[in-house]
C-alpha cells in the first residue's frame, strides 16, 4: 500500500542523509495527514484511498511545477531547483505516467464509451478519466485534450 511505501521511503531516506527526500517526504506525509482528518469528519474513520492518494500526488506536482514558472520568472534558479527535486522524489510514488499517445486513446475511449458529445458531458469525462487512470495519467493535459474533442477548444 501506497501509505507503507510512503513510510519506508522516510525511514531510507534519513538513514541517508537524503535531505531533500526527507523534506519532501514529510510534505507528502503531512498533506495524506490533512485529507485523512478531513475524511474523519465525514465518518470515514480508514482515510482517503489509494486513487486518492494519487491524485493528491498529482496535485503536489502541479503545484511544484507552478512555483518552478514563478522562481525562474522571479530569478530565483535555486528555489526552482528545489521545486524540482522534491518533484522527483514525489514521482517515486506515482505509477509510470501514460504517454500522450496512450493518454489520447484513453481519453478517446471514454469520450466513445459515454457517448460525450459537447462541453456539458466534460465533467463526466474527466471524472471516468480519474477514476480509471489515478496517477497514471496529467489530467492538466487530459483536460485540454478533452476540451478539444467535445468542441470547447
Amino acid at each position: 500500500m501506497l501509505r507503507d511505501q510512503l513510510s519506508d521511503a522516510q525511514k531510507t531516506s534519513m538513514k541517508a542523509k537524503d535531505t531533500v527526500g526527507t523534506a519532501a517526504i514529510r510534505l507528502i506525509q503531512a498533506a495524506l495527514k490533512d485529507r485523512d482528518i478531513a475524511e474523519r469528519s465525514k465518518g470515514n474513520m480508514d482515510g482517503i484511498t489509494n486513487d486518492e492518494i494519487l491524485s493528491m500526488l498529482q496535485s503536489m506536482i502541479k503545484q511544484r511545477r507552478e512555483s518552478i514558472e514563478m522562481y525562474e520568472n522571479g530569478n530565483r534558479p535555486e528555489l526552482a531547483e528545489r521545486e524540482a527535486q522534491e518533484i522527483d522524489v514525489i514521482e517515486r510514488f506515482l505509477p509510470e505516467q501514460m504517454d500522450d499517445e496512450a493518454a489520447q486513446g484513453a481519453i478517446s475511449d471514454v469520450v466513445a464509451e459515454m457517448d460525450a458529445g459537447s462541453m456539458k458531458d466534460m465533467g463526466r469525462v474527466m471524472s471516468a478519466l480519474k477514476e480509471r487512470h489515478a496517477g497514471s495519467m496529467d489530467f492538466s493535459k487530459a483536460s485540454a485534450q478533452v476540451k478539444a474533442i467535445l468542441g470547447g477548444g
